[in-house]
Protein backbone atom coordinates (compact mmCIF):
# COMPACT_ATOMS: atom_id res chain seq x y z
CA UNK A 1 0.00 0.00 0.00
CA UNK A 2 1.36 3.64 -0.57
CA UNK A 3 2.47 5.93 1.87
CA UNK A 4 0.10 8.68 1.20
CA UNK A 5 -3.67 8.67 1.11
CA UNK A 6 -5.05 9.14 -2.32
CA UNK A 7 -9.18 8.88 -2.73
CA UNK A 8 -11.23 9.69 -5.99
CA UNK A 9 -14.40 11.07 -7.00
CA UNK A 10 -15.56 9.48 -10.11
CA UNK A 11 -19.21 10.83 -11.14
CA UNK A 12 -20.37 10.02 -14.43
CA UNK A 13 -21.50 13.48 -16.64
CA UNK A 14 -25.05 11.66 -17.13
CA UNK A 15 -27.18 15.15 -15.47
CA UNK A 16 -26.88 16.58 -12.49
CA UNK A 17 -24.79 15.18 -9.77
CA UNK A 18 -27.43 13.61 -7.22
CA UNK A 19 -26.85 15.10 -3.47
CA UNK A 20 -26.05 11.35 -2.62
CA UNK A 21 -23.37 11.57 -4.78
CA UNK A 22 -22.08 15.08 -3.16
CA UNK A 23 -22.24 13.31 0.35
CA UNK A 24 -19.51 10.47 -1.01
CA UNK A 25 -17.26 13.65 -2.24
CA UNK A 26 -17.68 14.76 0.79
CA UNK A 27 -16.28 11.56 3.06
CA UNK A 28 -13.48 11.16 0.49
CA UNK A 29 -12.39 14.35 1.23
CA UNK A 30 -12.51 14.50 4.78
CA UNK A 31 -10.60 11.26 4.81
CA UNK A 32 -7.72 12.46 2.15
CA UNK A 33 -7.03 15.85 4.55
CA UNK A 34 -7.41 13.94 7.57
CA UNK A 35 -4.49 11.58 6.21
CA UNK A 36 -2.59 14.46 4.38
CA UNK A 37 -3.64 12.83 1.19
CA UNK A 38 -5.14 13.60 -2.13
CA UNK A 39 -8.28 13.98 -3.39
CA UNK A 40 -9.00 13.54 -6.91
CA UNK A 41 -11.75 13.88 -9.76
CA UNK A 42 -12.02 11.86 -12.07
CA UNK A 43 -14.95 11.80 -15.15
CA UNK A 44 -16.18 8.17 -15.96
CA UNK A 45 -17.53 8.84 -19.30
CA UNK A 46 -17.21 5.75 -21.28
CA UNK A 47 -20.80 5.30 -21.61
CA UNK A 48 -20.76 7.77 -24.72
CA UNK A 49 -24.66 7.04 -25.51
CA UNK A 50 -25.37 8.73 -21.52
CA UNK A 51 -22.92 11.73 -22.15
CA UNK A 52 -25.27 14.72 -21.16
CA UNK A 53 -23.53 18.43 -22.12
CA UNK A 54 -22.46 20.60 -19.73
CA UNK A 55 -22.82 17.71 -16.57
CA UNK A 56 -18.71 18.05 -16.01
CA UNK A 57 -19.10 22.02 -15.64
CA UNK A 58 -21.58 21.28 -13.87
CA UNK A 59 -19.95 18.54 -11.30
CA UNK A 60 -16.84 20.94 -10.73
CA UNK A 61 -19.22 23.78 -10.37
CA UNK A 62 -20.73 22.18 -7.46
CA UNK A 63 -17.29 21.42 -5.71
CA UNK A 64 -16.26 24.95 -6.26
CA UNK A 65 -19.21 26.60 -4.63
CA UNK A 66 -19.37 23.93 -1.36
CA UNK A 67 -15.64 24.60 -1.41
CA UNK A 68 -14.08 21.60 -1.12
CA UNK A 69 -11.25 21.74 -4.02
CA UNK A 70 -9.61 18.84 -6.04
CA UNK A 71 -6.16 18.24 -5.75
CA UNK A 72 -5.78 16.75 -9.26
CA UNK A 73 -8.95 17.18 -11.94
CA UNK A 74 -9.56 17.55 -15.38
CA UNK A 75 -9.98 21.24 -15.00
CA UNK A 76 -6.59 21.37 -13.05
CA UNK A 77 -4.54 18.38 -13.99
CA UNK A 78 -1.92 16.23 -12.38
CA UNK A 79 0.46 13.77 -13.56
CA UNK A 80 -1.73 10.89 -13.35
CA UNK A 81 -3.73 12.25 -16.02
CA UNK A 82 -5.76 12.24 -18.09
CA UNK A 83 -8.69 12.46 -15.62
CA UNK A 84 -11.24 11.80 -18.43
CA UNK A 85 -11.90 8.24 -19.06
CA UNK A 86 -12.84 8.77 -22.82
CA UNK A 87 -8.96 10.13 -23.15
CA UNK A 88 -7.51 7.19 -21.68
CA UNK A 89 -8.65 4.63 -24.78
CA UNK A 90 -4.83 3.61 -25.53
CA UNK A 91 -4.42 2.75 -21.76
CA UNK A 92 -7.09 0.35 -21.46
CA UNK A 93 -6.44 -1.36 -24.59
CA UNK A 94 -3.30 -2.76 -23.17
CA UNK A 95 -4.73 -3.80 -20.12
CA UNK A 96 -7.59 -5.61 -22.32
CA UNK A 97 -5.16 -7.21 -24.85
CA UNK A 98 -2.74 -8.32 -20.97
CA UNK A 99 -6.04 -9.98 -19.52
CA UNK A 100 -6.70 -11.81 -23.16
CA UNK A 101 -3.15 -13.24 -23.08
CA UNK A 102 -3.45 -14.73 -19.57
CA UNK A 103 -6.64 -16.13 -20.81
CA UNK A 104 -8.52 -14.09 -17.64
CA UNK A 105 -10.63 -12.62 -20.64
CA UNK A 106 -12.11 -13.63 -23.56
CA UNK A 107 -14.43 -12.03 -26.97
CA UNK A 108 -17.94 -13.26 -27.39
CA UNK A 109 -19.43 -12.06 -30.52
CA UNK A 110 -23.32 -13.07 -28.88
CA UNK A 111 -25.59 -10.69 -30.62
CA UNK A 112 -28.38 -8.90 -28.42
CA UNK A 113 -30.94 -11.38 -30.29
CA UNK A 114 -29.01 -14.64 -29.71
CA UNK A 115 -28.49 -12.76 -25.39
CA UNK A 116 -32.24 -12.41 -25.64
CA UNK A 117 -32.86 -16.29 -27.00
CA UNK A 118 -30.90 -17.58 -23.58
CA UNK A 119 -32.50 -15.60 -21.17
CA UNK A 120 -35.66 -16.96 -22.63
CA UNK A 121 -34.52 -20.54 -22.88
CA UNK A 122 -32.82 -20.58 -19.39
CA UNK A 123 -34.50 -19.37 -16.37
CA UNK A 124 -32.09 -16.73 -14.47
CA UNK A 125 -29.65 -16.84 -17.09
CA UNK A 126 -26.15 -14.96 -17.07
CA UNK A 127 -23.19 -15.53 -18.66
CA UNK A 128 -20.95 -17.78 -16.42
CA UNK A 129 -19.27 -20.87 -16.18
CA UNK A 130 -22.47 -22.94 -16.59
CA UNK A 131 -23.50 -21.27 -19.73
CA UNK A 132 -20.19 -19.84 -21.81
CA UNK A 133 -19.50 -23.07 -23.30
CA UNK A 134 -22.92 -22.61 -25.23
CA UNK A 135 -22.39 -19.23 -26.35
CA UNK A 136 -20.70 -17.89 -28.99
CA UNK A 137 -17.15 -16.51 -28.08
CA UNK A 138 -13.34 -17.29 -28.27
CA UNK A 139 -13.65 -20.39 -25.41
CA UNK A 140 -15.86 -22.23 -28.62
CA UNK A 141 -14.74 -21.03 -31.39
CA UNK A 142 -11.48 -21.48 -33.36
CA UNK A 143 -8.77 -19.16 -32.72
CA UNK A 144 -8.88 -18.82 -36.99
CA UNK A 145 -12.42 -18.43 -36.73
CA UNK A 146 -12.19 -15.69 -33.82
CA UNK A 147 -9.75 -13.31 -35.57
CA UNK A 148 -11.83 -14.14 -39.00
CA UNK A 149 -14.84 -12.70 -37.10
CA UNK A 150 -12.55 -9.66 -35.73
CA UNK A 151 -11.31 -9.07 -39.11
CA UNK A 152 -14.41 -9.27 -41.02
CA UNK A 153 -15.69 -6.10 -38.59
CA UNK A 154 -18.53 -8.18 -36.63
CA UNK A 155 -18.50 -6.26 -33.45
CA UNK A 156 -17.92 -7.89 -29.78
CA UNK A 157 -17.33 -7.68 -26.70
CA UNK A 158 -14.49 -8.71 -24.33
CA UNK A 159 -15.90 -10.74 -21.02
CA UNK A 160 -14.00 -11.43 -17.81
CA UNK A 161 -13.38 -15.06 -16.96
CA UNK A 162 -14.57 -15.60 -13.68
CA UNK A 163 -14.07 -19.34 -12.24
CA UNK A 164 -16.65 -20.48 -9.86
CA UNK A 165 -15.97 -21.80 -6.60
CA UNK A 166 -13.74 -19.27 -5.52
CA UNK A 167 -14.12 -16.76 -2.26
CA UNK A 168 -13.49 -13.14 -2.51
CA UNK A 169 -12.90 -11.57 0.03
CA UNK A 170 -13.81 -7.56 -0.02
CA UNK A 171 -11.83 -6.03 3.03
CA UNK A 172 -14.46 -3.02 3.40
CA UNK A 173 -13.43 -0.23 6.46
CA UNK A 174 -17.30 0.09 7.18
CA UNK A 175 -18.70 -3.40 7.16
CA UNK A 176 -15.96 -5.75 7.84
CA UNK A 177 -14.35 -8.50 5.32
CA UNK A 178 -17.38 -9.28 3.11
CA UNK A 179 -17.01 -12.59 1.22
CA UNK A 180 -18.55 -13.54 -1.89
CA UNK A 181 -18.19 -16.85 -3.82
CA UNK A 182 -17.23 -16.65 -7.57
CA UNK A 183 -19.99 -18.50 -8.71
CA UNK A 184 -22.33 -16.57 -8.16
CA UNK A 185 -21.03 -13.99 -10.26
CA UNK A 186 -21.30 -13.36 -14.24
CA UNK A 187 -18.57 -12.75 -16.97
CA UNK A 188 -18.96 -9.28 -16.85
CA UNK A 189 -18.44 -7.19 -20.23
CA UNK A 190 -15.43 -5.47 -19.77
CA UNK A 191 -15.34 -3.35 -23.28
CA UNK A 192 -16.93 -3.10 -26.17
CA UNK A 193 -15.74 -2.81 -30.15
CA UNK A 194 -18.11 -0.85 -31.05
CA UNK A 195 -16.86 2.08 -29.14
CA UNK A 196 -13.23 0.83 -28.29
CA UNK A 197 -14.00 1.78 -24.98
CA UNK A 198 -14.08 -0.66 -21.49
CA UNK A 199 -16.76 -0.45 -19.41
CA UNK A 200 -16.90 0.79 -16.16
CA UNK A 201 -15.68 -2.41 -14.37
CA UNK A 202 -12.51 -2.69 -16.23
CA UNK A 203 -12.04 1.42 -16.77
CA UNK A 204 -12.32 1.40 -12.94
CA UNK A 205 -9.75 -0.83 -11.83
CA UNK A 206 -7.50 0.29 -14.23
CA UNK A 207 -7.34 4.16 -13.35
CA UNK A 208 -7.65 2.92 -9.81
CA UNK A 209 -3.97 1.29 -9.95
CA UNK A 210 -2.28 3.42 -12.26
CA UNK A 211 -3.40 6.52 -10.30
CA UNK A 212 -2.60 4.89 -7.27
CA UNK A 213 -5.62 5.17 -5.22
CA UNK A 214 -5.35 3.45 -2.52
CA UNK A 215 -9.04 3.93 -0.86
CA UNK A 216 -12.24 3.50 -2.68
CA UNK A 217 -14.87 5.23 -0.82
CA UNK A 218 -18.17 5.11 -2.90
CA UNK A 219 -22.25 4.48 -1.64
CA UNK A 220 -23.26 1.32 -1.08
CA UNK A 221 -24.54 0.46 -4.78
CA UNK A 222 -21.44 0.36 -5.59
CA UNK A 223 -20.94 -2.76 -3.19
CA UNK A 224 -22.22 -6.00 -5.68
CA UNK A 225 -19.27 -4.94 -8.04
CA UNK A 226 -16.39 -5.14 -5.87
CA UNK A 227 -15.94 -9.20 -5.98
CA UNK A 228 -15.73 -8.40 -9.82
CA UNK A 229 -13.28 -5.36 -9.19
CA UNK A 230 -11.18 -7.49 -6.38
CA UNK A 231 -11.09 -10.50 -8.93
CA UNK A 232 -9.41 -7.87 -11.47
CA UNK A 233 -7.22 -7.15 -9.65
CA UNK A 234 -6.09 -10.30 -9.09
CA UNK A 235 -6.25 -11.14 -13.00
CA UNK A 236 -3.90 -8.55 -13.94
CA UNK A 237 -1.59 -9.33 -10.79
CA UNK A 238 -2.21 -5.75 -8.81
CA UNK A 239 -3.42 -7.64 -5.18
CA UNK A 240 -0.17 -5.72 -3.44
CA UNK A 241 -1.98 -2.64 -4.77
CA UNK A 242 -5.64 -3.03 -4.43
CA UNK A 243 -7.46 -0.23 -2.60
CA UNK A 244 -9.33 -0.90 0.56
CA UNK A 245 -12.95 0.23 0.13
CA UNK A 246 -15.63 1.59 2.25
CA UNK A 247 -19.20 1.48 1.07
CA UNK A 248 -21.20 4.00 2.62
CA UNK A 249 -25.10 3.60 3.19
CA UNK A 250 -27.80 4.68 1.22
CA UNK A 251 -29.57 8.02 1.46
CA UNK A 252 -33.09 6.75 2.05
CA UNK A 253 -36.39 8.63 1.17
CA UNK A 254 -37.93 11.01 3.67
CA UNK A 255 -40.93 8.65 4.00
CA UNK A 256 -41.38 5.05 3.61
CA UNK A 257 -38.77 2.74 2.12
CA UNK A 258 -36.20 3.16 -0.83
CA UNK A 259 -33.19 5.56 -2.06
CA UNK A 260 -34.13 8.57 -1.99
CA UNK A 261 -34.67 10.01 -5.93
CA UNK A 262 -35.21 13.53 -7.64
CA UNK A 263 -39.17 12.27 -7.30
CA UNK A 264 -39.27 12.20 -3.64
CA UNK A 265 -37.77 15.72 -4.10
CA UNK A 266 -40.40 16.87 -6.42
CA UNK A 267 -43.20 15.16 -4.67
CA UNK A 268 -42.31 16.54 -0.63
CA UNK A 269 -40.89 20.40 -2.37
CA UNK A 270 -37.10 19.85 -1.70
CA UNK A 271 -33.92 19.90 -3.95
CA UNK A 272 -31.74 16.67 -4.47
CA UNK A 273 -29.34 18.35 -6.85
CA UNK A 274 -26.22 20.72 -5.50
CA UNK A 275 -27.21 23.41 -8.13
CA UNK A 276 -30.47 24.50 -10.04
CA UNK A 277 -30.28 22.16 -13.21
CA UNK A 278 -32.03 22.80 -16.97
CA UNK A 279 -32.21 19.59 -18.85
CA UNK A 280 -30.42 20.63 -22.08
CA UNK A 281 -32.87 18.05 -24.13
CA UNK A 282 -36.25 18.65 -22.56
CA UNK A 283 -35.70 22.04 -20.98
CA UNK A 284 -37.46 21.05 -17.87
CA UNK A 285 -35.44 22.93 -14.39
CA UNK A 286 -34.72 21.02 -10.83
CA UNK A 287 -34.14 22.91 -8.13
CA UNK A 288 -30.96 23.37 -6.25
CA UNK A 289 -29.36 23.76 -2.77
CA UNK A 290 -27.49 26.90 -3.56
CA UNK A 291 -30.53 28.35 -5.13
CA UNK A 292 -32.94 27.28 -2.71
CA UNK A 293 -30.74 30.03 -0.47
CA UNK A 294 -28.82 26.88 1.21
CA UNK A 295 -25.53 28.30 2.42
CA UNK A 296 -22.69 25.91 1.50
CA UNK A 297 -21.29 25.03 5.27
CA UNK A 298 -24.84 24.07 5.96
CA UNK A 299 -25.31 21.77 3.15
CA UNK A 300 -21.61 20.29 4.24
CA UNK A 301 -22.61 19.80 7.65
CA UNK A 302 -25.94 18.28 6.90
CA UNK A 303 -24.55 15.98 4.62
CA UNK A 304 -21.99 14.33 7.05
CA UNK A 305 -24.34 13.75 9.96
CA UNK A 306 -25.89 11.02 7.16
CA UNK A 307 -24.27 8.21 7.42
CA UNK A 308 -21.79 9.39 9.95
CA UNK A 309 -21.93 10.81 13.92
CA UNK A 310 -19.17 11.73 16.09
CA UNK A 311 -19.92 9.66 19.03
CA UNK A 312 -21.05 13.28 21.05
CA UNK A 313 -24.00 15.90 21.34
CA UNK A 314 -21.88 18.57 19.15
CA UNK A 315 -24.00 19.10 16.09
CA UNK A 316 -22.35 21.91 14.28
CA UNK A 317 -19.07 21.29 12.68
CA UNK A 318 -16.76 23.58 10.73
CA UNK A 319 -15.20 22.17 7.56
CA UNK A 320 -11.86 21.71 9.60
CA UNK A 321 -13.38 19.86 12.79
CA UNK A 322 -15.42 17.11 10.84
CA UNK A 323 -11.78 16.85 9.19
CA UNK A 324 -10.38 15.87 12.51
CA UNK A 325 -13.15 14.05 13.49
CA UNK A 326 -14.62 11.90 10.42
CA UNK A 327 -14.20 8.31 10.69
CA UNK A 328 -15.02 5.41 9.01
CA UNK A 329 -15.51 3.80 12.69
CA UNK A 330 -18.50 5.44 13.38
CA UNK A 331 -20.50 5.55 9.36
CA UNK A 332 -23.41 3.35 9.64
CA UNK A 333 -24.13 0.64 8.00
CA UNK A 334 -27.76 1.36 7.37
CA UNK A 335 -29.24 3.75 5.21
CA UNK A 336 -29.55 7.71 6.45
CA UNK A 337 -33.01 8.66 5.75
CA UNK A 338 -33.29 12.50 4.41
CA UNK A 339 -34.52 14.66 6.51
CA UNK A 340 -35.13 18.03 4.87
CA UNK A 341 -36.60 19.73 7.87
CA UNK A 342 -32.80 18.94 9.67
CA UNK A 343 -31.41 20.35 6.44
CA UNK A 344 -33.40 23.74 7.12
CA UNK A 345 -32.30 23.43 10.67
CA UNK A 346 -28.57 23.67 9.63
CA UNK A 347 -29.53 26.63 7.20
CA UNK A 348 -30.51 28.51 10.01
CA UNK A 349 -27.80 27.56 11.92
CA UNK A 350 -25.16 29.30 9.69
CA UNK A 351 -27.30 32.08 8.96
CA UNK A 352 -27.09 32.67 12.69
CA UNK A 353 -23.37 32.36 12.90
CA UNK A 354 -22.71 34.00 9.74
CA UNK A 355 -21.60 38.08 11.22
CA UNK A 356 -23.92 40.35 10.21
CA UNK A 357 -21.86 42.64 7.78
CA UNK A 358 -21.77 39.42 5.60
CA UNK A 359 -25.73 38.55 6.00
CA UNK A 360 -26.12 42.23 5.29
CA UNK A 361 -24.14 42.05 1.99
CA UNK A 362 -26.26 38.90 0.85
CA UNK A 363 -29.09 40.53 1.44
CA UNK A 364 -28.45 43.88 -0.29
CA UNK A 365 -28.93 42.66 -3.25
CA UNK A 366 -32.04 41.69 -2.67
CA UNK A 367 -33.43 44.53 -1.31
CA UNK A 368 -32.22 46.51 -4.53
CA UNK A 369 -34.66 44.32 -6.66
CA UNK A 370 -37.03 45.71 -4.45
CA UNK A 371 -35.64 49.09 -5.49
CA UNK A 372 -35.03 50.01 -1.83
CA UNK A 373 -32.08 51.94 -0.94
CA UNK A 374 -29.96 51.79 2.75
CA UNK A 375 -27.16 52.25 4.03
CA UNK A 376 -25.16 48.84 4.53
CA UNK A 377 -25.03 50.18 8.32
CA UNK A 378 -29.25 50.30 8.39
CA UNK A 379 -29.01 46.56 6.60
CA UNK A 380 -26.43 44.87 9.09
CA UNK A 381 -28.71 46.72 11.98
CA UNK A 382 -31.96 45.32 10.72
CA UNK A 383 -30.32 41.44 10.13
CA UNK A 384 -28.79 41.68 13.65
CA UNK A 385 -32.81 42.10 14.65
CA UNK A 386 -34.59 39.76 12.78
CA UNK A 387 -32.04 37.03 11.34
CA UNK A 388 -33.17 34.36 14.77
CA UNK A 389 -36.51 34.28 12.97
CA UNK A 390 -35.14 32.92 8.90
CA UNK A 391 -33.94 29.73 7.99
CA UNK A 392 -32.63 31.65 4.46
CA UNK A 393 -31.60 34.73 3.34
CA UNK A 394 -34.02 35.29 1.04
CA UNK A 395 -36.87 35.05 4.21
CA UNK A 396 -35.37 38.18 5.47
CA UNK A 397 -37.24 40.84 3.35
CA UNK A 398 -40.41 38.97 5.04
CA UNK A 399 -39.18 39.39 8.44
CA UNK A 400 -37.99 42.89 7.93
CA UNK A 401 -39.77 44.86 4.80
CA UNK A 402 -41.14 47.34 7.46
CA UNK A 403 -37.91 48.61 8.44
CA UNK A 404 -37.83 49.89 4.76
CA UNK A 405 -41.52 50.30 3.69
CA UNK A 406 -44.32 52.00 5.78
CA UNK A 407 -47.34 49.84 6.30
CA UNK A 408 -50.38 50.23 3.62
CA UNK A 409 -52.34 48.36 5.44
CA UNK A 410 -52.94 47.00 9.33
CA UNK A 411 -53.98 43.45 9.99
CA UNK A 412 -57.79 43.22 10.92
CA UNK A 413 -57.39 40.88 13.67
CA UNK A 414 -54.88 42.95 15.36
CA UNK A 415 -56.96 46.42 14.92
CA UNK A 416 -59.86 44.54 16.23
CA UNK A 417 -58.14 43.40 19.46
CA UNK A 418 -55.22 46.19 20.01
CA UNK A 419 -57.18 49.64 18.32
CA UNK A 420 -59.82 50.32 20.53
CA UNK A 421 -61.89 53.98 20.81
CA UNK A 422 -59.52 55.62 23.63
CA UNK A 423 -56.28 54.61 21.33
CA UNK A 424 -55.96 57.33 18.77
CA UNK A 425 -55.84 60.42 21.68
CA UNK A 426 -53.15 57.92 22.94
CA UNK A 427 -51.43 57.17 19.81
CA UNK A 428 -51.12 61.78 20.21
CA UNK A 429 -49.68 61.42 23.50
CA UNK A 430 -47.09 59.01 22.38
CA UNK A 431 -46.01 61.35 19.36
CA UNK A 432 -46.08 64.27 21.76
CA UNK A 433 -43.49 62.38 24.07
CA UNK A 434 -41.32 60.93 21.42
CA UNK A 435 -41.23 64.47 19.07
CA UNK A 436 -39.37 65.73 22.54
CA UNK A 437 -36.84 63.11 22.70
CA UNK A 438 -33.05 64.85 21.62
CA UNK A 439 -31.62 61.15 23.00
CA UNK A 440 -33.75 58.52 20.21
CA UNK A 441 -31.78 55.29 21.40
CA UNK A 442 -33.74 52.60 21.87
CA UNK A 443 -32.74 52.14 25.34
CA UNK A 444 -33.78 55.91 26.01
CA UNK A 445 -37.29 55.42 24.69
CA UNK A 446 -37.89 52.68 26.60
CA UNK A 447 -36.92 54.21 29.56
CA UNK A 448 -39.09 57.43 28.60
CA UNK A 449 -41.94 55.99 27.20
CA UNK A 450 -42.21 53.02 30.40
CA UNK A 451 -42.11 55.79 32.88
CA UNK A 452 -44.98 57.44 30.79
CA UNK A 453 -46.94 54.54 30.62
CA UNK A 454 -46.55 53.73 34.54
CA UNK A 455 -47.38 57.35 35.67
CA UNK A 456 -50.73 57.58 33.46
CA UNK A 457 -51.88 54.42 34.81
CA UNK A 458 -51.93 52.85 31.14
CA UNK A 459 -52.26 49.02 29.84
CA UNK A 460 -48.57 48.45 28.83
CA UNK A 461 -49.92 45.86 26.32
CA UNK A 462 -52.53 47.82 24.93
CA UNK A 463 -50.19 50.94 24.22
CA UNK A 464 -47.07 49.01 22.78
CA UNK A 465 -48.92 46.41 20.58
CA UNK A 466 -50.98 49.71 19.35
CA UNK A 467 -47.71 51.67 18.49
CA UNK A 468 -46.62 47.98 17.20
CA UNK A 469 -49.48 47.92 14.26
CA UNK A 470 -49.01 51.74 13.58
CA UNK A 471 -45.48 50.82 12.76
CA UNK A 472 -45.58 47.93 11.72
CA UNK A 473 -49.00 46.97 10.56
CA UNK A 474 -49.40 43.86 12.29
CA UNK A 475 -48.40 42.47 15.28
CA UNK A 476 -45.25 40.69 14.82
CA UNK A 477 -41.50 42.05 14.40
CA UNK A 478 -38.75 42.92 16.75
CA UNK A 479 -38.29 44.84 19.79
CA UNK A 480 -40.67 47.70 19.14
CA UNK A 481 -37.92 50.33 20.17
CA UNK A 482 -35.40 49.15 18.37
CA UNK A 483 -37.77 49.44 15.46
CA UNK A 484 -38.45 52.86 15.97
CA UNK A 485 -34.85 53.78 16.64
CA UNK A 486 -33.79 52.32 13.06
CA UNK A 487 -36.62 53.67 10.88
CA UNK A 488 -35.51 57.51 12.78
CA UNK A 489 -38.48 59.73 14.87
CA UNK A 490 -39.54 61.78 11.76
CA UNK A 491 -40.74 58.32 10.14
CA UNK A 492 -42.45 57.20 13.38
CA UNK A 493 -43.97 59.59 13.44
CA UNK A 494 -45.09 59.75 10.40
CA UNK A 495 -46.56 56.08 10.43
CA UNK A 496 -48.17 56.97 13.98
CA UNK A 497 -49.97 59.57 12.38
CA UNK A 498 -50.96 57.56 9.50
CA UNK A 499 -52.66 55.00 11.70
CA UNK A 500 -54.23 57.64 13.84
CA UNK A 501 -55.70 58.84 10.28
CA UNK A 502 -56.58 55.58 8.72
CA UNK A 503 -57.48 52.90 11.12
CA UNK A 504 -61.44 53.24 11.46
CA UNK A 505 -62.80 53.34 15.07
CA UNK A 506 -64.48 51.03 16.86
CA UNK A 507 -67.58 52.51 16.03
CA UNK A 508 -66.78 51.93 12.35
CA UNK A 509 -66.05 56.08 11.81
CA UNK A 510 -62.92 57.11 10.72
Amino acid sequence: MHQKTRVRFAPSPTGPLHIGGVRTALYNYLYAKQTGGDFILRIEDTDSTRFVPGAEDYIQETFDWLGLPFDESPAKGGKYGPYRQSERKEIYQQYVTELLKKEAAYIAFDTPEELEARRTEIPNFQYDATTREKMRNSLTLTAEETQSLIDGGIQYVVRIKIEPNHDITVSDMIRGDVVINSSVLDDKVIYKSADELPTYHLANVVDDHLMEITHVIRGEEWLPSAPLHVWLYKSLGWEETMPRFAHLPLLLKPEGNGKLSKRDGDRLGFPVFPLEWRDPASGDLSSGYRESGYLPEAVINFLAFLGWNPGTDQEIFSLEELIRAFSFERCSKSGAKFDVEKAKWYNHQYVMLMSNEKLAACFMPLLAEKGIVASPEKVTRVVSLVKERVHFVKELWDQSAYFFVAPESYDEKTIRKRWKRETPDQMRQLMSLIGKMEDFSAANQEKIVMNWIQQQELHTGNIMNAFRLAVVGEGKGAHMFDISEVIGKEETLKRLQRAIDTIPQPDGNV
